[in-house]
C-alpha cells in the first residue's frame, strides 16, 4: 500500500505518517510539500519520501499517483489569513491542487480512498446559527473557507461519480501546533500555550474572550485516520464528517494553562494582550460549536478536556523532544 500526504510535512502530515508506519501493510508513504526539511522527521524510516513541489502542478501531482493500491490525505492548503491577503495563490493552491489530486487518484483502477482536510471555515455568514449540524448552510466568509467549502463538494461528486472514495473532515482548530506560527487567524489557539510553555512572550491578538473551537492534535490525527479507515457504506452519499469538538474562550484556555504549569513546574512567559481587527473579524466568522454525532458514531475521538491537550502537547513536544 502507497499513502501520499500533501502538505505532509507539517505537524499533522508527519504525525499521520508516524502513526501509519506501524502498519505492516504500509511499504511507501510520500509526504509532497512546497517545503521539505533537510532530514527525514524522527519516527519515519525508509519507507518515507519527502518530495518537494507545487500542488498546482498537474503533471507533478500525477506523477505520484503511480499504482492502484494507493490512497491519500490531503492537507496542502494556503491557510486562512494567508487566503485573504493573496486570493489568486489560495484559488490556485486549495482548488486547482485539489482537483489535481482527485484528477490523478481518478486514473487509477479501482475506487482509492482520499481523506480532504476541510474547516470550520466552511461555515459562516450572518444567520449561522452558534451551533452548526452537518445540513447547516455552507455560507463561508473567507477564501480559504470557500475553497474548503469547494473541495467537500468535490469529494461528494467524484464520490458519487465512482472516481474515488472521498472523505472530508471538517477539522475544528487544532492545538496544540508546534515549530513556529504560520498565517492561520487561529493561530492563537496555540501560541497561547505554546509561546508561554517555551518561557517567551506571547502577544494575543484577540479579546480575552474570543471563544474558539478545538482538538487537540493527538485526536486530529486518530480521526484523519480513523475517517480513512471507516466503512464507506457507513458514511453513505454525504462523505463531510464534522470532527469531534469543545469550544473554549481564552480565558479558560489561560486558566487550563496555568493549571497545568504549576503541576508539571513549568514557569510561563507573559501574555500580552493586543488586539488585532483584521485576525478578531475572521474569528468572529466561524461557528462556536459543531454537532459531531456521526463522527462519534464513526468512534473518532473527542479529547477529555483542555489540559489533557496540554499535558499531550508537553509529553510529545517537549519531554518528548518530537
Amino acid at each position: 500500500m502507497k499513502i501520499v500526504i500533501t502538505g505532509g510535512c507539517g505537524f499533522l502530515g508527519v504525525g499521520i505518517a508516524r502513526k501509519l508506519m506501524q502498519r505492516p501493510d504500509m511499504d511507501s508513504l510520500v509526504l509532497f510539500d512546497a517545503k521539505v526539511p533537510d532530514v527525514v522527521p524522527d519516527g519515519l524510516d525508509g519507507r518515507v519520501t519527502m518530495v518537494d513541489g507545487d500542488i498546482s502542478d498537474r503533471d507533478q501531482v500525477a506523477a505520484l499517483i503511480d499504482r492502484d493500491d494507493i490512497g491519500a490525505f490531503h492537507l496542502a492548503s494556503v491557510v486562512s489569513a494567508g487566503g485573504e491577503k493573496d486570493f489568486d495563490l489560495a484559488m490556485r493552491v486549495n482548488f486547482d491542487g485539489g482537483r489535481n489530486i482527485l484528477d490523478a487518484l481518478r486514473t487509477r483502477n479501482g475506487t482509492p480512498r482520499i481523506v480532504f482536510a476541510s474547516s470550520l471555515a466552511a461555515f459562516g455568514g450572518p444567520d449561522m446559527p452558534e451551533a452548526v449540524t452537518d445540513m447547516t448552510r455552507l455560507l463561508p466568509q473567507t477564501t480559504y473557507g470557500m475553497t474548503k467549502a469547494i473541495g467537500e463538494l468535490m469529494i461528494n461528486e467524484y464520490t458519487r461519480k465512482g472516481f474515488l472514495d472521498g472523505r472530508a473532515v471538517r477539522l475544528p482548530t487544532v492545538i496544540i501546533r508546534p515549530g513556529a506560527p504560520n498565517a492561520a487567524a487561529s493561530g492563537f489557539a496555540s501560541g497561547v500555550f505554546r509561546e508561554p510553555l517555551s518561557g517567551v512572550e506571547y502577544v494575543l491578538p484577540v479579546a480575552m474572550d474570543t471563544r474558539m473551537m478545538v482538538i487537540g492534535a493527538r485526536n486530529a490525527i486518530a480521526g484523519l485516520i480513523g475517517l480513512m479507515d471507516a466503512d464507506g457504506d457507513a458514511l453513505g452519499a454525504d462523505r463531510v464528517v464534522n470532527l469531534p469538538n469543545n469550544a473554549y474562550a481564552v480565558t479558560e484556555m489561560i486558566a487550563a494553562l496555568e493549571r497545568v504549569a504549576a503541576e508539571k513546574g513549568i514557569a510561563l512567559g507573559p501574555i500580552t494582550l493586543s488586539p488585532d481587527p483584521a485576525t478578531e473579524a475572521i474569528v468572529k466568522s466561524w461557528p462556536l460549536a459543531m454537532q459531531d454525532s456521526r463522527a462519534r458514531t464513526l468512534g473518532l475521538p473527542k479529547d477529555d478536556s483542555l489540559e489533557a491537550i496540554i499535558r499531550e502537547y508537553i509529553e510529545d513536544f517537549i519531554e518528548g523532544g518530537l
